[in-house]
């Protein structure tokens, strides 16, 4: 398992930083493949549940999300948003016409699908495309890492406490604390260098590192949390298979919806 992961993550990782440099359509269309297999298996879940979203759907107003992002900012939004639950209404609605009973909650299921992962995951496009928008997403996502990493091995000497009993059993307080404790120090000093390679006139501080870190460190756990909810309701261990000692996109992005969408703001804030 662990050397699954470790081939993974050495393979992906200069894919995933190649595409942050590049930006633009290498990094949306990265963005939109990553987020539209989360939809997928997002509306898999539920599947498994005995309900039926529409997952041909949910992958869709992803990806219309995420390109209008792109495109247009948030200039978009209002339309594509109100035709994805528009046509997830009246997808449902034929759905009950021919004999589904459960087609409202179904119709809640996809439309929180697209919402979910669709909406916040486009933050992560918003975010590269700030200014410096290069240096704020190799801040935004490190910060989640480290505050991973932080709880991972704190929990691990010292977890005493349980976090989260039912929903993340092997998370206890002390490893949330460590990671609150880490990801800010952390990330003020990836600050420091970014903001020496971006040269003179960057609007990168060690301040803002440590601001986001800590909020991010915070916060930024619930993703994991939220996704757990989900798959414990179905007793379901990883939310994929594709990437190999992972699981699936939706395991892997879990904290990324809540960081990108939060930090957005916060580096927003911070530019002001």
């Amino acid at each position: 398992m662990l050397k699954q992961r470790v081939i993974v993550a050495a393979i992906l990782l200069p894919i995933g930083l190649l595409t942050i440099y590049l930006g633009g359509v290498a990094f949306t269309a990265i963005v939109a493949l990553l987020l539209g297999f989360a939809g997928w298996e997002y509306a898999q879940l539920f599947r498994s549940g005995g309900y039926r979203p529409a997952s041909v759907l949910v992958v869709v107003g992803v990806l219309l999300i995420i390109g209008g992002r792109w495109l247009s900012g948030f200039e978009s939004a209002p339309w594509i948003i109100t035709l994805l639950v528009l046509a997830s209404m009246t997808f449902h609605l034929v759905a009950y016409e021919r004999g589904r009973e459960e087609a409202g909650t179904d119709f809640t299921i996809t439309l929180s699908g697209v919402l979910y992962i669709g909406w916040l995951g486009a933050y992560l496009v918003s975010v590269r495309s700030l200014p410096e928008g290069m240096w704020w997403v190799l801040l935004v996502l490190p910060a989640i890492w480290f505050a991973d990493a932080g709880a991972y091995f704190i929990g691990r000497a010292f977890g005493r406490h349980k976090l989260s009993p039912r929903l993340s059993p092997k998370k206890t307080w002390e490893g949330y604390i460590g990671g609150v404790v880490v990801a800010p120090i952390g990330t003020a000093l990836l600050a420091v260098l970014w903001a020496s390679l971006a040269g003179p006139g960057s609007a990168i501080t060690p301040l803002d590192g440590a601001i986001l870190g800590l909020v991010l460190g915070v916060v930024a756990p619930l993703g994991d949390l939220g996704e757990s909810m989900i798959k414990r309701q179905f007793g379901v261990k990883d939310s994929g298979k594709i990437l190999p000692g992972h699981g699936g996109a939706f395991d892997r992005i879990d904290s990324w919806l809540w960081a990108a969408a939060i930090g957005y703001y916060i580096i927003i804030w911070l530019l002001l």
